[in-house]
């Protein structure tokens, strides 16, 4: 939870640097939503790789090197001084960050069964939306105070004080996290062999798939269909929030990042909620469509909202707990039918293609915001990406979804 605390707050902070940085690098909006999107290309090519190395070395160490190399990658960022230099360094940040999602849902799924995995990511995604809450109040923070300070620009402290728990927790990993149950010592040997025979009996009904059986699945490639579109939406509103708020005219950058931080709140209960909702039930089909449709009429409702401050702020509130708790029950998707190394590739699939997105929807409203002086219908996407990733949700198999955990061995 501290790794993905810090590792969204070091993704999207310069979200909340775009200002400063284009007054004084010249960026215009469209070089600004490329740069934040070529994150996800990076991301991309070196997802899959990273999850088979995770899966073959361990969690503790591989995720140690993760967030230790991102952090380096964050604080490099401060160096930036033209068009390229951007470029570069947002894509190499992707680099050293792939693999930490899907490497930690898969970790996670060697510490418990499926029908326990909605309350675990939730609990777990509780730092996606905690990355809000802290995240803008602590930039707003860092921006006012410590604009000029030793002749460096507030947006330069920024990214490099933020790369610094990153760092600490990357260690911390390293010292501390077992990679497997056998060696956690918090653990008695009862508990130990109770966790073992749970996942045994579980592995026992999953399907024993190698890597160019499960690329070749359909289910497979339906989830990284969904969990794109999901990405669309959630990345436009992340990496653009702060800025549609600083618009609404609210210049001082403290309010701003207090204002962008009500949304994740309001996602941290949705995430509490809908995991607790879905594991007790052990129902995946109808959680998802509320949720989705929850986020879609938040997107919808800020296109509506005009001038009034209050209608967008419940518009972006209502999208967070759609964009911010999803991956909290989308993840135990995965993990029902696939186990081992292909689990580990699905999931790294599933998040590098659907991370995709976060090249697309950004640099879309940047373009759009460029040319146009506005991105009404490149918003208007957004919604109407969930409502589309909703009606694919009910064609996943119901094995996939439905009464999980209840069918016979």
């Amino acid at each position: 939870m501290a790794g993905w605390l810090f590792a969204y707050i070091d993704r999207v902070n310069i979200s909340f640097a775009r200002a400063q940085m284009a007054q004084e690098l010249g960026f215009s909006d469209a070089v600004f939503g490329l740069g934040a999107g070529l994150f996800f290309l990076g991301y991309f090519i070196f997802e899959v790789p990273s999850n088979l190395i995770l899966y073959r070395v361990g969690g503790r160490r591989w995720i140690s090197r993760i967030m230790i190399s991102w952090a380096i990658a964050t604080a490099l960022t401060a160096l930036t001084q033209s068009v390229t230099q951007f470029y570069v360094i947002r894509f190499l940040l992707g680099a050293a960050e792939a693999g930490f999602i899907p490497g930690v849902v898969y970790y996670l799924s060697t510490w418990f069964p499926a029908h326990r995995l909605g309350r675990v990511f939730g609990i777990f995604y509780l730092a996606l939306a905690g990355s809000g809450l802290v995240g803008g109040p602590l930039a707003g923070l860092i921006l006012s105070t410590c604009s000029g300070l030793l002749g460096m620009g507030g947006w330069k402290w920024l990214l490099l004080l933020e790369a610094i728990p990153s760092l600490l927790v990357g260690f911390a990993i390293l010292a501390f996290l077992p990679d497997r149950i056998a060696t956690a010592r918090w653990l008695s040997e009862e508990e130990k062999d109770f966790l073992d025979r749970e996942l045994a009996r579980e592995a026992a009904r999953k399907s024993p798939l190698s890597l160019r059986a499960i690329m070749l699945t359909p289910v497979l490639w339906m989830m990284m269909l969904i969990y794109f579109l999901l990405n669309y939406a959630a990345y436009g509103l992340s990496f653009w929030l702060p800025t549609f708020i600083a618009e609404m005219g609210i210049a001082d950058p403290m309010r701003v990042g207090l204002l962008a931080a009500l949304p994740s709140l309001c996602a941290m209960i949705g995430v509490v909620l809908f995991g607790i909702s879905a594991d007790r039930s052990r129902e995946r089909r109808w959680h998802l469509t509320v949720m989705f449709l929850t986020g879609a009429a938040g997107f919808f409702l800020f296109q509506l909202a005009g001038t009034s401050v209050t209608l967008a702020m419940a518009g972006f509130c209502l999208a967070a707990i759609c964009t911010q708790a999803f991956p909290s029950l989308f993840w135990a998707l995965p993990n029902r039918i696939w186990q081992g190394v292909a689990n580990a590739a699905g999931i790294a699939s599933i998040n590098a293609v659907g991370n995709l997105a976060g090249m697309l929807s950004p640099s879309i409203i940047g373009i759009m915001r460029t040319q146009a002086g506005q991105a009404h219908i490149a918003i208007f996407s957004l919604g109407a990406a969930l409502v589309a990733a909703t009606a694919l949700v009910h064609l996943l198999p119901r094995i996939l979804i439905d009464n999980y955990g209840r069918q016979k061995a």
